[in-house]
């Protein structure tokens, strides 16, 4: 098995096991809006769906593998950070829902807090970093 094939079905594996737990979480969900568990059920929602769409962004990009421009080290590197990215985008979601929390702006408040400077680390900066890094190996090798 090429490199290459093997970063796509690190990709293709990790998109199935975020399909898993997408639907799992959609149970989280479901719990959090009936008032069966204590958590924002909005929040646990936003997980859930989350986790689809990341499941979705590692399917599709596993797919483009082969057209980027990039040799097997970058596209390991792009496979790694846009999973640990959606995987944490399932995860602190699901906890900020936990935490009654929203996250997107610093309040001074601590558990807040935590999971907005969680987010900026782990899921905005390096999705834009991994965005922007697709799109740029789409470019031909030794094009400018």
């Amino acid at each position: 098995m090429s490199s290459s094939a093997s970063v796509e079905r690190m990709m293709g594996l990790a998109a199935a096991w975020l399909m898993l737990i997408a639907l799992l979480t959609g149970v989280y969900a479901a719990s959090a809006m009936t008032g069966h568990l204590h958590a924002d059920g909005h929040t646990a929602l936003a997980s859930h769906l989350n986790a689809l769409m990341g499941t979705f962004l590692l399917g599709v990009v596993g797919w483009t593998m082969p057209m980027l421009s990039y040799g097997p080290r970058g596209k390991r590197v792009l496979a790694i950070v846009l999973i640990v990215s959606s995987y944490a985008n399932w995860l602190i979601t699901g906890v900020k829902a936990a935490l009654f929390v929203a996250g997107i702006d610093l309040q001074g408040q601590p558990k807040n807090d935590g999971v907005f400077v969680a987010l900026q680390i782990f899921v905005v900066v390096p999705m834009i970093a991994a965005a922007i890094a697709w799109i740029v190996g789409f470019r031909k090798r030794g094009a400018t």
